[in-house]
């Protein structure tokens, strides 16, 4: 008797073994999380003022980046870098009109490899640049009807309302069809903000939440992975958000930035002056960095207005969590949330993105969930958004595909003082916004930061190709964490600029 037990006590023991073995290696599904125009400048990077408790959330759960780069501080590159693991020079994508697909047809982007090692991929919102939308990589991708494929600009305001009404009676006037999309539906500017006195799901951003959480409902029922991209228009201009988020916060005690003024020594061009700002009705006299400050009340506004947009998001990816969280999804999902590229709101005298400072290349990454050891923890190693797709496919014990240009930081999510490279790599090309003109003088900026340095090299481009060298940069963080002075032309640093121009070219030629 005690014989037959002991037996069935050992049997239950490695029933239970087996369950926990085939528990551990479950694959975990993604929450992919996308956000536009959102810098690294919110509760998990240190500022408090910017109300972001759901990010946060996630961020307890994982690894906070705080020295991650973009490829190119613009959207379409920016995301075609990070979902194919390739850099600008080797996609040749260096602008909003050209697609991945135009010159690399065969390319194997993030959620196509899950989908072709059986996951269910789906996509919403903005992953890719939104005119540039990739069946290949999807189960299913998610339009939601009756909305412009760029729903960022919309509006419920009387006076932005007013605005669009005029100017869409005009264009019918003109018969001028070019406010219209692909799908007929009328995409036109008003202001640069705007605080209306509506639900959430006015706004696209809300919609969009609401269907991802039904749809996870659906993949609940579903004994397979998913890979879930939600991506997110704001905090992409216009400004606009409901009015309850505008109160979280006191116009007044916004800070403002301390550097509006272009950096000592350095091009004038190289802080971009082709703003996309101007052109909002309101801003349409929004001087270039080269030619004045903002106004104080201005500023303001569009901190204020930033800010608002913000913490809308913050607001429904709480909702997402939550669903994961309600439905028992949590304890199995990765969540990668990521912001394309930085943003400047008054730094260097400007007001946008588009440039090789830390301003607009620093982006916010935060991986989470499953996998991870070093939860709640900050990572300062440099990492790069082509490192995004191997890490992906460590975490998910996927094979990782040999022509990915980033290296995994799988090691790092495991011990947060793991170090997995010494350089990050950005570039940004000038003179082609938003897209390629004749008769424009192209220039291209390569960058590298190491932790101690941030070193550009500026070149002619002609042909898609570098051409005459033209002028250099270089910015010592351990002083200059703004990058507030060009060192450059110190003789003392000759031999710095030697090494680096080394590393630089390196990287870039090996990229073409």
């Amino acid at each position: 008797m005690k014989k037959t037990i002991l037996i069935l006590v050992s049997f239950c023991f490695l029933i239970v073994g087996f369950t926990d073995n085939a528990t551990e290696k479950k694959q975990p599904n993604v929450l992919f999380i996308p956000i536009d125009d959102l810098r690294p400048d919110f509760e998990a990077y240190g500022n408090e003022a910017i109300k972001t408790p759901n990010i946060t959330r996630i961020a307890n759960n994982g690894v906070t980046f705080t020295r991650a780069y973009c490829q190119q501080a613009v959207c379409n590159p920016s995301r075609a870098s990070l979902l194919t693991g390739l850099r600008p020079d080797d996609l040749q994508v260096w602008d909003l009109q050209t697609s991945f697909r135009k010159n690399m047809p065969n390319v194997i982007t993030i959620p196509q490899y899950f989908k072709q090692n059986g996951y269910t991929t789906i996509g919403f919102g903005k992953a890719f640049h939104n005119i540039f939308p990739d069946s290949l990589s999807w189960t299913k991708d998610v339009y939601i009807k009756n909305y412009p494929f760029d729903p960022d600009a919309m509006y419920f305001s009387k006076e932005n309302l007013k605005i669009i009404a005029s100017k869409k009676q005009k264009l019918i006037a003109e018969n001028n069809q070019t406010r219209f999309d692909k799908y007929g539906i009328w995409y036109i500017k008003a202001n640069a903000t705007e605080s209306a006195p509506v639900e959430d799901e006015a706004y696209y951003d809300g919609v969009q939440t609401t269907e991802a959480i039904r749809q996870l409902h659906e993949l609940k029922a579903k004994d397979k992975p998913f890979f879930l991209s939600v991506g997110f228009y704001k905090p992409h201009l216009p400004f606009n958000a409901p009015k309850k988020y505008w109160d979280l916060y006191d116009r007044n005690k916004i800070q403002l930035s301390d550097n509006q003024y272009l950096p000592k020594g350095s091009p004038v061009f190289a802080v971009h002056g082709d703003q996309e700002l101007r052109s909002y009705d309101d801003f349409k006299d929004l001087p270039k960095p080269t030619d004045a400050t903002l106004s104080e009340t201005r500023q303001r506004e569009l901190l204020h207005g930033y800010y608002a947009c913000v913490s809308y998001i913050d607001a429904q990816i709480g909702r997402l969590v939550d669903a994961l969280e309600a439905l028992g999804l949590a304890e199995n999902t990765v969540i990668v949330l990521w912001g394309d590229h930085g943003w400047k709101l008054g730094e260097h005298n400007s007001w946008a993105k588009q440039s090789n400072y830390e301003i607009d290349t620093r982006v916010p990454l935060i991986v989470s969930g499953k996998g991870i050891k070093a939860k709640g923890q900050k990572s300062a190693s440099l990492v790069e958004f082509v490192d995004v797709f191997p890490s992906l496919c460590e975490l998910s014990s996927l094979p990782i595909p040999k022509n990915l240009a980033g290296k995994s930081f799988f090691p790092i999510l495991q011990n947060s003082k793991n170090r997995t490279k010494d350089a990050a790599f950005s570039q940004f090309l000038l003179g082609r916004f938003p897209k390629k003109q004749i008769s424009v003088d192209e220039k291209m900026g390569y960058a590298i930061r190491t932790d101690k340095y941030r070193y550009v090299e500026w070149y002619n481009w002609e042909n898609d190709k570098r051409g005459k060298y033209l002028t250099n940069e270089l910015f010592d963080h351990t002083k200059d964490p703004k990058e507030n002075l060009n060192i450059a032309q110190n003789t003392n640093n000759q031999l710095i600029i030697k090494d680096l121009k080394t590393q630089l070219l390196g990287n870039f030629n090996n990229s073409r």
